[in-house]
């Protein structure tokens, strides 16, 4: 039979991986100058991914095609930098033991992952023409990709900052 395990009063927890080998280097090493080059990249394909949402509302709500044509191009810019962000941000990933290490770090990818997913096939649905493709469903897709956005972005913060990770030590 199974040995249950149980916290008693006053016994601390303690995480299994922090005794692991390369738990401490977290240390941005994919930077320019001490510069992580991932927190600098991803602020594009996030403001863009907003910048499409709000094309398409201002579309649907002016049906100026001026909108819709900005909105491709948001679409677009947002999916390119995104795979810019990625790349930089998968780097970090695999090449840093102590990023590596941790789950939270993975569940940022996975999320990351779905986002350029949606970015690409918003990009790909305007591709056949913006304006038809705006309502009803490039504005769904847009304001889900918002919400992904948010999401993605609420955990690399959480990584930064409780956690410390990609981040410069400085001197």
């Amino acid at each position: 039979m199974a040995e249950e395990m149980v916290q008693t009063e006053g016994e601390k927890l303690e995480d299994p991986i922090v005794e692991h080998e390369g738990y401490d280097e977290t240390e941005s090493i994919v930077g320019i100058w001490g510069h992580p080059l991932h927190a600098m990249s991803v602020a594009f394909p996030v403001a863009l991914t907003f910048c499409t949402f709000g094309a398409d509302a201002l579309y649907w709500w002016s049906g100026e095609l001026f909108w819709a044509r900005a909105a491709i191009w948001a679409a677009g810019t947002a999916f390119l930098f995104g795979l810019a962000a990625g790349a930089t941000g998968t780097m970090e990933l695999l090449m840093v033991p102590g990023i590596r290490i941790r789950a939270p770090a993975w569940s940022h990818f996975v999320i990351a992952v779905l986002l350029l997913s949606i970015l690409g096939a918003n990009w790909g649905y305007r591709l056949g023409g913006y304006e038809a493709a705006v309502l009803p469903y490039g504005i769904l897709i847009s304001g889900f990709s918002v919400l992904v956005v948010m999401v993605t972005g609420w955990h690399g913060g959480k990584l930064v900052f409780d956690y410390r990770l990609g981040t410069s030590k400085g001197s």
